[in-house]
C-alpha cells in the first residue's frame, strides 16, 4: 500500500491550484485524477464552448493563461493551460486513478480504494467540483420517441437529428448551445425562471472587472455584499440570446412538466412536438464513494466551513460558493486554496 502525507482527490483547476500552494509550503502531496490527462474534463465539454471570464480572470496564481488578457478562452484554450501549469510548477499526479471508496481509519488515516490500488493518506482534499453526476428532471412519462441528450454529452450540432429542437435550462450553457443550434435549426428554449442578461463588457472593461470593483465577485458568503450576490440568478453572459429571442428567431417557453413521446407538456399547459431535446439542466452531487458519516448531508451536500469538514484531516475545494462567487471559478479557487493550507500544515506538524 502507498502512503502519503496529502492526498487531492481530482485534478482539474480546484485541485491543481491546492497543489500549488502545498508545493510552494513543501508539503509532500499527490493529485489523484480519473482522466488520461490534465485539462481532458474541460476537453470533453461541447466543442464551441467558450468562458465568459476573460484570460485575466481564468488563471491560477503564478503562471498567466498566455494569449491577449481581454480575450474569452476557448475549453480547449483552458485544458491546454492547466496541463501546461501541471508540467510548469511539476505538480505530482497519478492519472487514470479513480476514487472508488475512502475510508477513516482507526488510526485517524483515511483508506483510499482506487482503481489502481489502495492508498493510505494522513490529509485527504477532495477537488472532485460541481459537475459530477448529470441531472435531468422526473417529467418522462412515457418513454420518449425523441433524441435526447444532456448538454454535458453534446458536442456540436452534428449529433443533434431533426429540424425542431428544445433546450431546456437557462443557464450559460444551455444559451449557449441554444445559439449555436439556431444557426441552422428552429430552436425554443424551456427555462422556469426569467431570463437575465449581462454582457460580457461594459465601458470597455469585462463585467467581471465590474463585478470585482463593486466588491461583489469575491465577497464572503457570511458577508452583506455577499449574502445578498448568493441570492440572485445566475445571469446569461453575453448578448447573443437576447438578439434571438428578440427577433423570433429562438423561442421561449415556461418550465417542461411533461415529456411523452415526442410531445413536450410546458408549465403554461401549452404543447409541441421535437425531434431532440438537449436537457442543459445541471448536476446534482455525487458523493456515495465517500464512506465516512458526519461529511455528506442528508440531501447529498458536503458538510463545511470554508471548505473544512468536522473530520480531521478531510477538506473540499472548487465547491459553487464554498465561501464567495469565484470559488467555483478558475479566477476565484486559489483564495480558497490558500484559506486551507494553514490548517493542512498545522495537521502535517501534528503528524
Amino acid at each position: 500500500m502507498i502512503n502519503y502525507k496529502v492526498v487531492i482527490i481530482g485534478g482539474g483547476q480546484a485541485g491543481i491550484a491546492m497543489g500549488y500552494y502545498l508545493k510552494k509550503e513543501n508539503i509532500p502531496f499527490v493529485i489523484l485524477d480519473k482522466n488520461d490527462r490534465v485539462g481532458d474534463s474541460w476537453r470533453k465539454r461541447y466543442d464551441s464552448l467558450v468562458l465568459f471570464t476573460p484570460r485575466r480572470y481564468s488563471s491560477l496564481p503564478g503562471l498567466k493563461m498566455k494569449g491577449l488578457l481581454k480575450e474569452f478562452p476557448t475549453k480547449d484554450d483552458v485544458a491546454d493551460y492547466l496541463d501546461n501549469y501541471v508540467k510548469h510548477f511539476d505538480l505530482p499526479i497519478m492519472l487514470k486513478t479513480n476514487v472508488v471508496k475512502i475510508h477513516k481509519q482507526l488510526d485517524d488515516t483515511f483508506l483510499l480504494e482506487t482503481s489502481n490500488g489502495k492508498i493510505n493518506a494522513q490529509q485527504v482534499i477532495i477537488a472532485t467540483g460541481a459537475f459530477q453526476k448529470p441531472y435531468i428532471p422526473n417529467v418522462i412519462k412515457r418513454e420518449a420517441g425523441t433524441f435526447q441528450l444532456h448538454s454535458s454529452e453534446y458536442h456540436s450540432p452534428r449529433e443533434v437529428p431533426g429540424s425542431d429542437i428544445l433546450v431546456v435550462g437557462g443557464g450559460n450553457s444551455g444559451a449557449q448551445i441554444a445559439v449555436e443550434l439556431a444557426k441552422d435549426k428552429n430552436v425554443t428554449i424551456a427555462v422556469g425562471h426569467k431570463f437575465k442578461f449581462l454582457p460580457l463588457t461594459f465601458l470597455g472593461r469585462s463585467i467581471f472587472s465590474w463585478l470585482k470593483i463593486l466588491g461583489l465577485l469575491y465577497a464572503g458568503e457570511d458577508t452583506l455584499k455577499g449574502k445578498w450576490f448568493q441570492k440572485q440568478n445566475d445571469p446569461i453572459f453575453g448578448k447573443e440570446l437576447k438578439k434571438l429571442i428578440k427577433n423570433k428567431i429562438v423561442d421561449v417557453r415556461p418550465k417542461v412538466i411533461q415529456v411523452s413521446d415526442t410531445e413536450v407538456c410546458f408549465e403554461d399547459n401549452t404543447r409541441k412536438k421535437f425531434e431532440s431535446i438537449i436537457w442543459s439542466t445541471g448536476f446534482i452531487p455525487s458523493y456515495e464513494w465517500i464512506n465516512i458519516e458526519g461529511v455528506i448531508s442528508d440531501d447529498g451536500k458536503p458538510i463545511h466551513k470554508r471548505g473544512i469538514t468536522k473530520v480531521n484531516g478531510l477538506y473540499f475545494i472548487g465547491l459553487p460558493w464554498q465561501y464567495q462567487r469565484g470559488s467555483g471559478l478558475i479566477c476565484g479557487v486559489s483564495l480558497d486554496a490558500n484559506y486551507l493550507v494553514p490548517t493542512i500544515m498545522s495537521n502535517v506538524s501534528k503528524i
